[in-house]
C-alpha cells in the first residue's frame, strides 16, 4: 500500500510540474547561459553584487509551506531593499531539494512576462562558480549539490522595495512512518535576516508529533489529522536550514530512528523519537490514569505581597484544571507546617468548595522548613490507580530546621518510596538552585526557576499544562538481540540516562551511540494508558548518513550538561555551611575526569558553555588539553560548585535545564551569565558535521586538534584552482561542501591530512 501510495503521489507531483510549465519557457541552457545580472539574490545566504558597488538588501522572507499527504507546497515571499540611488537589476537564485518544481513566480512592477526555471545540479555548479569568481566569496558554495531555480530579471527601483514570490513543489521523503521537510539555508551564523516560518501538515493517516532538530517550534493541533507548525519568534533569525519531521498516526505508540555514521564510535549515533497518538475527543473527559496532584507553597515572609497572592492564583488555578476523580492536596509551610487534609482527597463539589476557602486564606510569614514541607508531601499514602505528582514552590534558602543540602537530598530520597513526581519551582534568586535541580530530576520531573519580575502563576500553569492526561509512564528502553532477549552491547551513552513520563502532546527523545551496523531491536515498556504495555521496534541502520549531523552534536550538548550536572551536585555542602563543599574539583581526581571530557567534548562538537567559552577566546591554544582543562576546571569549581544560590546560582541552573532537554539547534552557542545577560559565541561555526574554531584570518577544524598531530598544514590548496574543485567534488559526496563557504582561510582535516584552504 505504501509504495501504490508513493507511485500515486509522484504521478500528481509530474502533473503539477506539466501544469507550472508555462513558467519555465526558457530552455534550460539557453537560461543557465545567461549572463548574470548585476545583482544576484539569492534568500538562503545573501544577494550578491556582480558589477555594482551597492547590493540589493533582503530585509525578510516570509514562507509558508503547506503538505498534503507527502507532496510539499513552498511559497517565498521575499522583500528587498535597493538602498542606492538608482534602479538596480537583479534576479533570483533558490537552492531547491531534489524533485522541485516551479508553481508559481511573480514580484511587483510592471516587467516583461516573469519566469523561473529549474537547473539542475551540475549547471547550477556552474552559476555558482562563476559567482564565486567575481566576487571572491565562497558563501555560495554550501548549495553545490543542489538544485536550484533561477528567475527573470526584475528591477529595484532606487531607495524603493521590491516583493517577489516563490512557489515550488516537491515529494518529501518517507521513512517508514516519518516524513521530512527541508528548507535549505545558509548555516553561517552572521546571517541575521529573520525567516518567518509556517507549516501547515494534513494527513487521512493522521498526524502523531512533530519535530525540528534545526530550529525551535510551536506545534498547534488542529485535529487528529492536521497540524500548524510556526517557527518561533525567538528563532526566526536562527541560521540553518530548516528541518522538520512529522509521524503518521499509529495503533499505540510511533516511533522512528534517524542515525549518523561514525566509525570512531564504534558505528554511530542515533535518535529515537516516539509519541502517542492524540486524544479522542471523548478521552479528554475521563483519561485513562487520573493524577493525584498536591501543590506545596511557600508562605514564608519573604513570599510577602505579590508573591503569595500569584501563588495563591497558581493554587486555585491547579485545583480547579482537575477533572473530576482525580486526588489532591495543598501542603503550605513556612517555619512550620500545615495542610488541607491529611492525605489527597478526590476532586468533587464539596472538596473542591473547601479547597478554594483554604486557599484564599493562605498569608505569608516566618522562616522556610523546606524539609519538612517536602517529607510532608512525599510521607502521604498514595491514591490508588493514579499518578502522585507534586508542584513544589519556594522563593528561599532552608532557614528552618534541616539546612544541609545533601541531608535533604537524601532524605528526600529516602522519603519517596511512593515513586511521586516533584516538580519544583525556584521563585526568584534567593534559593538553591542545585538543590532544587536534583530533587526534580531524580522524580522523573524538570526544575523550573522564576525570575523575580515573572509572574508565579503563569510559570506554574504552563508546568501543570503539560501534565494532562498521563499517557506512558516509568517508561524502559531495551535492546534485543534475534532472539528477543535483552542485551547491553549494542547501544551506549544514552541521554537522557532514565527515560521521563509522557503525557499528552509529549513526545520521547533519546539520543544514543549504537554499534555495528546490522537492524537495531528496541523494547519500549511502560503503564501505557494504565495498562502495562510492551512495543518492539526494528530499525535498520543502513540509513545513516551525515546529513544526519544534527544526531551527534544534540547527543554531545545532552551529554556535555550531563557531565556538569554531576560536577555541579558533587558540590553539595555536608553541613549547614554552605562552604563546606563535600567533592571538589580541586581534590577528586574523578571530578577532574569529568572536566577533562567536557572540554574533549567541547571541543570536538563546537558546544561552548560558560565554562568553555574561553576556548573560542583569540590567543587560546587548542591544542594545550593540560592549560585548557586548569582553565575549565577553575570555572567549574568557582561557578560550578561553589556559586548555588543567588543569581550566580540560578542561571547556571536555567541552563543546564535547557541543555540536558535540548532538542533543536544551538548555532550561536548562546547561554545566560552570571548577571543574566544573554551571550553568544561568534568564533565558533558549526558546519554540516563540523565544528571550526576562528583564530585570526583562519577557521581551524576541530578535527585537526582531535587528531593529535601538529595543527598545521601538510597540504596547502589555493581558492578556486583545479585541486580546489576535485575538493569540493570529494565534500560534496560526503555532504560537507558547506565547510568551504567560510569567509577567509580554512584548515580542515580530510582523510587523514590536514588541509589547508587559502
Amino acid at each position: 500500500m505504501i509504495e501504490l501510495r508513493r507511485i500515486w503521489l509522484t504521478g500528481c507531483l509530474l502533473a503539477m510540474v506539466a501544469s507550472c510549465a508555462v513558467h519555465a519557457a526558457v530552455p534550460h541552457h539557453l537560461h543557465s547561459r545567461r549572463a548574470l545580472s548585476s545583482n544576484v539574490v539569492v534568500p538562503q545566504t545573501r544577494a550578491f553584487a556582480i558589477r555594482e558597488k551597492t547590493a540589493v538588501q533582503i530585509t525578510q522572507v516570509d514562507v509558508g509551506v503547506a503538505i498534503l499527504e507527502q507532496v510539499a507546497a513552498t511559497t517565498m515571499d521575499i522583500s528587498l531593499r535597493n538602498p542606492s540611488r538608482r534602479r538596480l537589476e537583479a534576479e533570483l537564485l533558490v537552492p531547491v531539494p531534489d524533485g522541485a518544481a516551479v508553481r508559481g513566480f511573480s514580484f511587483q512592477g510592471a516587467a516583461k512576462e516573469p519566469t523561473a526555471v529549474l537547473l539542475p545540479k551540475d549547471e547550477a555548479r556552474k552559476i555558482y562558480n562563476e559567482i564565486v569568481a567575481k566576487v571572491k566569496d565562497p558563501a555560495l558554495l554550501e548549495f553545490a549539490g543542489y538544485n536550484v531555480i533561477r528567475s527573470s530579471v526584475f528591477p529595484v527601483d532606487a531607495g524603493g522595495t521590491q516583493r517577489v514570490r516563490l512557489t515550488y513543489e516537491n515529494l518529501l521523503h518517507a521513512d517508514g512512518q516519518r516524513i521530512d521537510y527541508i528548507l535549505p539555508r545558509t548555516e553561517a551564523v552572521s546571517y541575521n535576516i529573520p525567516w518567518n516560518i509556517k507549516v501547515t501538515i494534513r494527513s487521512k493517516h493522521g498526524v502523531t508529533t512533530t519535530y525540528s532538530p534545526s530550529h525551535e517550534t510551536k506545534a498547534t493541533r488542529v485535529n487528529p489529522n492536521s497540524v500548524i507548525v510556526n517557527v518561533t519568534k525567538n528563532a526566526v533569525r536562527e541560521p540553518g536550514s530548516f528541518q522538520l519531521s512529522y509521524l503518521t498516526k499509529a495503533e499505540a505508540v510511533a516511533a522512528t530512528l534517524m542515525a549518523y555514521p561514525d566509525p570512531k564510535a564504534g558505528g554511530g549515533y542515533f535518535m529515537l523519537l516516539a509519541a502517542v497518538p492524540p486524544a479522542e475527543k471523548n478521552d479528554a473527559a475521563e483519561p485513562a490514569v487520573k493524577r493525584e496532584l498536591t501543590i506545596v507553597i511557600d508562605r514564608s515572609g519573604s513570599m510577602n505581597g505579590e508573591k503569595i497572592q500569584q501563588a495563591r492564583a497558581a493554587a486555585l488555578q491547579v485545583v480547579n484544571g482537575l477533572f473530576d476523580g482525580e486526588a489532591f492536596n495543598i501542603i503550605d509551610y513556612a517555619s512550620t507546617i500545615s495542610s488541607f487534609a491529611s492525605k489527597p482527597v478526590i476532586k468533587d463539589k464539596d472538596s473542591i468548595e473547601k479547597a478554594r476557602h483554604y486557599i484564599r486564606q493562605l498569608s505569608s510569614g516566618g522562616g522556610t522548613n523546606l524539609h519538612a514541607a517536602l517529607i510532608e508531601a512525599l510521607r502521604q499514602k498514595p491514591t490508588d490507580g493514579m499518578l502522585p505528582i507534586v508542584l513544589f514552590l519556594t522563593d528561599g534558602l532552608p532557614t528552618v530546621g534541616v539546612r544541609s543540602e545533601v541531608a535533604i537530598r537524601r532524605a528526600a530520597m529516602k522519603a519517596n518510596a511512593h515513586k511521586r513526581r516533584i516538580f519544583t519551582f525556584g521563585v526568584g534568586y534567593d534559593v538553591n538552585a542545585p538543590l532544587l535541580t536534583h530533587i526534580a530530576r531524580k522524580s522523573r520531573a524538570v526544575s523550573t526557576f522564576l525570575q523575580p519580575k515573572e509572574d508565579v502563576e503563569v510559570k506554574v500553569s504552563q508546568v501543570y499544562r503539560r501534565l494532562t492526561g498521563p499517557v506512558l509512564s516509568e517508561p524502559k528502553l531495551a535492546t534485543l538481540n534475534e532472539k528477543g532477549e535483552v542485551v547491553t552491547d549494542r547501544v551506549s551513552d544514552l541521554m537522557p540516562i532514565e527515560l521521563p513520563d509522557v503525557f499528552e502532546g509529549d513526545r520521547l527523545v533519546v539520543f544514543g551511540k549504537y554499534k555495528s551496523d546490522k537492524p537495531l531491536l528496541l523494547r519500549l515498556q511502560g503503564d501505557y494508558r494504565g495498562k502495562p504495555r510492551t512495543f518492539r521496534f526494528e530499525f535498520k541502520l543502513d540509513g545513516a548518513t551525515t546529513k544526519n549531523s544534527f544526531v551527534p552534536r544534540l547527543w554531545a550538548s545532552r551529554k556535555i550538561a550531563f557531565l556538569i550536572d554531576e560536577i555541579r551536585q558533587a558540590g553539595a555542602a555536608e553541613g549547614d555551611n554552605p562552604s563546606a563543599i563535600a567533592a571538589t574539583i580541586m581534590t577528586d581526581p574523578k571530578m577532574q575526569e569529568l572536566v577533562d571530557e567536557i572540554v574533549r567534548l567541547s571541543t570536538e562538537f563546537g558546544i561552548l558553555t560558560e565554562y568553555t567559552a574561553f576556548l573560542a577566546r583569540e590567543g587560546t591554544d587548542l591544542s594545550d588539553t593540560a592549560s585548557n582543562n586548569f582553565v575549565a576546571n577553575n570555572r567549574l569549581y568557582f561557578r560550578g560548585q561553589r556559586d548555588r544560590s543567588k543569581i550566580g546560582g540560578v542561571n547556571q541552573a536555567l541552563n543546564n535545564n535547557v541543555q540536558l532537554q535540548q532538542t533543536f539547534a544551538n548555532r550561536h552557542n548562546a547561554y545566560y551569565d552570571r548577571n543574566m545577560n544573554r551571550v553568544q559565541v561568534s568564533r565558533v561555526q558549526q558546519i554540516n558535521d563540523r565544528a571550526f574554531f576562528q583564530r585570526g584570518n583562519r577557521w581551524i577544524d576541530s578535527q585537526v586538534v582531535n587528531s593529535k598531530s601538529a595543527i598545521k598544514p601538510d597540504r596547502t590548496i589555493a581558492f578556486g584552482s583545479s585541486e580546489y574543485m576535485k575538493l569540493m567534488d570529494e565534500l560534496i559526496k560526503k555532504n560537507r561542501q558547506g565547510t568551504l563557504s567560510l569567509s577567509g582561510e580554512i584548515l580542515m582535516r580530510i582523510n587523514d591530512e590536514n588541509i589547508l584552504v587559502k
